[in-house]
């Protein structure tokens, strides 16, 4: 199976363009409390089995965690239940960060799955 993967230029220049993109940060609560990508939601990785049928089917979901390996596994799954419209962040969270783009604290209330 293979995994679509974006990049942090890729994905800032599109976040900047206007895209409709669904940002997803997959890792921990005690890593999210560290800080998240503007405008993203969490969805802890092992609820991903229960909440899949809750990602939006009209635009790109784009998955992200730490390093990019939890999020190119939680894409591999996906694409094995059929769900064609996620993208892994090459390098994660910590890829956004070395380019010098923001980190934003979390929502204190969540709305729920984009």
């Amino acid at each position: 199976m293979l995994v679509k993967e974006i990049d942090a230029q890729e994905l800032k220049a599109r976040i900047d363009a206007g895209d409709d993109i669904a940002l997803l940060d997959i890792r921990s609560d005690a890593e999210v409390a560290q800080g998240i990508l503007p405008h993203s939601e969490h969805l802890a990785m092992h609820l991903i089995p229960l909440r899949m049928h809750d990602l939006p089917k009209d635009r790109d979901v784009v998955l992200y965690c730490r390093s990019g390996a939890r999020s190119y596994h939680a894409c591999n799954f996906l694409g094995q239940q059929g769900i064609s419209n996620v993208l892994n962040l090459r390098g994660g969270i910590i890829a956004w960060a070395r380019q010098g783009y923001d980190i934003v604290a979390p929502r204190t209330q969540r709305a729920g799955v984009m």
